[in-house]
């Protein structure tokens, strides 16, 4: 097999040392491991095509992998599987000015793809904070939201069209960004979401939007979450609203002693909302109106320059590296409808309270689309019982199991909650017509967990 795929890639981008691959199979949480026959690295579509029909004639699976900054662990290999890594997939079209439109390889990270828009006076709507790992075939396959989905978003919005390539190496898609086509089925809506079950992504033609010269951030102190959703609603008449970010004061103190940051407040508050504008004219006049009118409000700190503007941001967004320090996280990706955020708040307390008292909880999340990170460490046996009490809740309010993280092999037995035995069996029909022997991220999203 090694010689087969040397063939195709060059023999130094099959990678067969056991302390190299070892790094293919560990998520960057820790908390899925798992073991890789081997790592193919190819450099273009064609590559990757030439690595499947490889793979297939010998009947191995493989795991296609990106960034390797999932929480779900989907792109982890269990049971020796080979990893396909597209990290080399790196080609970005010119921008084009008349559609705003870029193609960009699987491999291009988050981060080279916004500075390649900001070369042409745009920018890229999705923003996450693993941006500098985070890759445009990993933001596809997942449907990727992050910090400004409430103006912009998921990713789903961004794509207009998917190049990928099926099991048996046969291309489908197309990436020449047509501003209008109507032929079929939207082939590339069904790889965006699927978590690399279906076909492995190789390009995307995507959307850029303006590139604002003037923000204003602000962070907003609460009593209660309620407060905080009513804010956002207040707070939408602003045309230039991009953000708008929960975190709690447990968190808020974590982050400020892990990064030795000060906190945006000399007094503690229970609840923060992070707000952010952007627009070509100053906003700051027009957010600071209307956060005068604000039932609930108890303080709130403007940033002043783009230093404040940093400090504000890495109080929400460095929240997941300070969870990690304490050690690895159950992490739970759920969403409510925004009108019963406040009162699942309470309930994942009540629950974490009950099932695993001495563990520690830190909630945070995108508070516009009631879209909570659950984080709890140290929950040890109670784990399973905590996923499976959090996801029910979520679910029983009218809510999802992943909001944007995707289901992976982490949430696949609780897919049910949320999608009926009609749809659970289009999924498994979708698959077998992509991916009829199966070799595409097994157990991954529709085959249940891993073991």
């Amino acid at each position: 097999m090694v010689d087969k795929l040397s063939e195709v890639v060059g023999s130094r981008h099959v990678l067969t040392d056991p302390e190299v691959v070892a790094g293919f199979a560990t998520d960057w949480t820790g908390r899925f491991t798992g073991s890789a026959r081997l790592v193919v690295r190819p450099a273009d579509r064609d590559e990757v095509a030439g690595v499947l029909r490889v793979c297939q004639k010998l009947g191995v699976a493989v795991v296609p992998q990106g960034g390797n900054t999932g929480l779900v662990g989907g792109g982890i290999p269990y049971q020796g599987e080979a990893v396909l890594s597209l990290t080399r997939l790196t080609y970005l079209g010119p921008v084009d000015p008349v559609t705003r439109q870029v193609t960009a390889g699987a491999g291009v990270t988050l981060t080279a793809l916004a500075a390649h828009a900001a070369e042409a006076g745009m920018d890229f709507a999705i923003d996450i904070a693993s941006r500098d790992s985070a890759t445009v075939g990993g933001l596809v396959a997942t449907n990727a939201g992050g910090l400004r989905v409430l103006r912009w978003g998921s990713m789903r919005d961004q794509v207009v069209d998917v190049e990928g390539v099926l099991a048996n190496g046969e291309v489908v898609g197309r990436v020449v960004g047509l501003p209008k086509d109507s032929t079929g089925y939207d082939l590339a809506g069904s790889l965006v979401g699927s978590e690399g079950t279906l076909a492995v992504v190789t390009a995307a033609r995507l959307r850029l939007i303006p590139a604002f010269r003037e923000r204003a951030t602000a962070t907003l102190a609460f009593d209660r979450t309620e407060d905080a959703v009513a804010a956002i609603g207040a707070l939408r008449v602003l045309p230039s609203l991009t953000s708008a970010e929960v975190f709690y004061d447990d968190g808020l103190r974590l982050v400020c002693a892990h990064r030795q940051v000060a906190p945006p407040f000399a007094e503690s508050y229970p609840v923060y909302l992070l707000v952010e504008c952007a627009a070509d004219v100053d906003p700051t006049e027009s957010l600071g109106e209307i956060v005068e009118t604000l039932q609930g409000l108890r303080d709130s700190a403007l940033a002043v320059d783009e230093s404040s503007r940093r400090t504000l941001w890495t109080h929400r967004e460095a929240h997941a590296e300070a969870i990690n320090a304490l050690g690895p996280p159950l992490k739970l990706d759920v969403g409510v409808p925004p009108a019963l955020a406040a009162e699942f708040e309470r309930e994942v307390r009540s629950i974490v309270t009950e099932v695993a008292p001495t563990a520690t909880l830190v909630l945070f999340g995108h508070l516009a689309e009631g879209n909570f990170h659950v984080n709890v460490v140290g929950a040890g046996d109670s784990e399973l019982e905590l996923t499976d009490r959090v996801l029910r809740a979520a679910a029983a309010k009218g809510g999802t199991i992943s909001a944007e993280h995707g289901v992976g092999v982490a949430k696949a037995r609780w897919l049910e909650l949320t999608r009926s035995p009609v749809e659970r069996a289009l999924y498994r029909a979708v698959k077998h017509a992509w991916d009829p022997d199966g070799l595409l991220n097994p157990g991954v999203l529709v085959a249940g967990s891993a073991t």
